[in-house]
């Protein structure tokens, strides 16, 4: 949620929701991006440079996702003459399309909270 103050200066409102299983992060925005890239591009590394994150990064990522969930939410497949690529499974289509749909619901319910403390954050001219 955005409220526009002027043209120099923009106050928003950006909640961080993190699923845990134990002490992985199961998922939270970090890994949704990743998720979109791989859809987006078929390949974990373009999704890893569009997101300026190294190769290994992004793979222990999906590492992690793979790991917590019943089934997988990237199936990757290795490089070599015929290429390689990565594509979400159903199941990570699911988990990807569940975690934006709770982004969506947390901030309408927190709109009337952020109204009131976007009223009372100094805009630039104060």
């Amino acid at each position: 949620m955005r409220t526009k103050t002027n043209d120099r200066q923009t106050i928003a409102l950006l909640p961080r929701i993190r699923i845990l299983r134990g002490k992985d992060v199961a998922f939270g925005p970090g890994k949704a991006d990743l998720l979109e890239q791989i859809r987006e591009t078929g390949s974990l590394n373009q999704a890893a440079r569009r997101l300026r994150m190294s190769y290994m990064k992004a793979w222990l990522l999906v590492r992690v996702m793979n790991a917590c969930y019943k089934k997988p939410l990237v199936k990757a497949s290795r490089g070599g003459s015929g290429g390689g690529g990565a594509e979400l499974t159903s199941a990570g289509e699911r988990v990807l399309s569940l975690y934006r749909t709770m982004e969506r619901q947390s901030l309408r319910a927190m709109e009337p909270a952020w109204a009131g403390i976007a009223s009372l954050l100094k805009s630039e001219s104060s």
